[in-house]
């Protein structure tokens, strides 16, 4: 079985959630006699075709963008030679772009949808795609949502739950490298050993400027992994605050990361808008064993963290419960420790590339036999 996924961006050029996901999905469901291929944008002066861990990346020529929504001429055709040769075709939404080929094009292949998150900041956008959107997601075969809360709060998803099934994401702990000791005693002595961490590209709905707020007056180092926009921004807040025991690193390599994951107390994952629709490096500090702290959003992050058992949920928004969280978890090390060990334990019950490649899997055939 050939399957084809389609999203605007991807492995290497962009390193996000969605990326990730489809690469472990290309990578886990191989074993299983399925091929798969990928279909991206990219900002390259001409169209190309890669490898990436072993599947063909098809690489389009982004002319231009609207709403951070890249558009492809020379998709059009690429797009509808590859379906030709595909068996089954993988969208990942959100990407409206990908609604106006399926629809333009007439594609009659078997189609399944991953509804990765609702369009939450382009709502002025979104009264003009509402229509476009619907229309897709009622045109395809089958939409996979990421989290039994995602499909229960998404005003959109209820409207399709005949079709909707729930897959979880999972991650692979055998792809990640191995933690060089080297690198280990760097980073202790750089931040010792008891430390809260968070990592994740920096956007406005990561919450880390509540993080910043909760952190006013407090001892305990903070790491905060990652780049992005309002880097700047939130180190102007953290210095104006007199906030100086949060440490920005800013990107590293996935071996360092690997290293502050082991190292870390616990991660901190403060996102407070629904934008953040389920929370990979969150399960990666459950993969590692770490207690958690994160935001009730009404989506994956509390399936990944369960409040009292794997960790501690606070209302969105909140310093002051965030900072209640922090000093509960950094004042109980015993209780600290026995939540990491339990939020490991779901990892391994729940969120698995394996148990996400298998359901993947059974799905294909499932739409690939419906359509004969």
């Amino acid at each position: 079985m050939k399957v084809l996924h389609f999203y605007k961006t991807y492995l290497p050029a962009s390193v996000g959630g969605i990326e990730q996901v489809i690469n472990q999905l290309c990578r886990g469901t191989e074993s299983m006699g399925i091929t798969s291929e990928v279909l991206s944008l990219s900002p390259t002066k001409v169209d190309k075709t890669i490898e990436v861990d072993g599947h063909l990346v098809h690489r389009c020529r982004s002319n231009f963008e609207i709403a951070s929504t890249p558009f492809s001429f020379s998709a059009f055709f690429r797009f509808l030679k590859l379906a030709k040769e595909a068996d089954v075709i993988h969208y990942h939404f959100p990407y409206p772009f990908t609604d106006i080929l399926h629809l333009i094009l007439r594609i009659r292949k078997p189609t399944l949808v991953t509804y990765h998150s609702d369009i939450v900041k382009q709502k002025k956008w979104l009264k003009l795609y509402r229509p476009l959107m619907f229309k897709f997601l009622k045109s395809v075969d089958h939409i996979v949502a990421t989290s039994p809360n995602y499909l229960k709060t998404s005003d959109v998803l209820v409207k399709y739950k005949d079709k909707v099934s729930v897959i979880p994401i999972g991650l692979d702990k055998r792809t990640y490298p191995l933690v060089i000791p080297e690198r280990l005693d760097y980073w202790r002595e750089r931040f010792g050993e008891k430390f809260f961490l968070f990592v994740g590209v920096i956007r406005y709905y990561k919450g880390l400027h509540i993080l910043i707020e909760a952190a006013r007056n407090s001892d305990y180092p903070i790491i905060i992994v990652g780049a992005g926009q309002i880097e700047n921004s939130l180190k102007e807040q953290a210095k104006k605050l007199g906030v100086n025991n949060i440490h920005f690193v800013g990107r590293i390599s996935d071996s360092e990361k690997v290293v502050l994951l082991e190292l870390s107390y616990a991660v901190i994952f403060p996102s407070h808008l629904r934008s953040e629709a389920f929370g990979i490096s969150l399960l990666e500090g459950a993969m590692y064993g770490k207690p958690l702290i994160s935001s009730e959003i009404g989506t994956g992050t509390t399936y990944i963290n369960i409040d009292g058992e794997t960790g501690v949920v606070v209302p969105p928004s909140n310093s002051i419960a965030l900072r209640q969280a922090m000093d509960y978890l950094w004042n109980n090390p015993v209780i600290a420790k026995e939540m990491g060990m339990r939020a490991e334990a779901r990892y391994w019950d729940l969120f698995t590339a394996d148990k996400m490649a298998k359901s993947y899997a059974d799905l294909y055939n499932s739409v690939l036999q419906s359509a004969k």
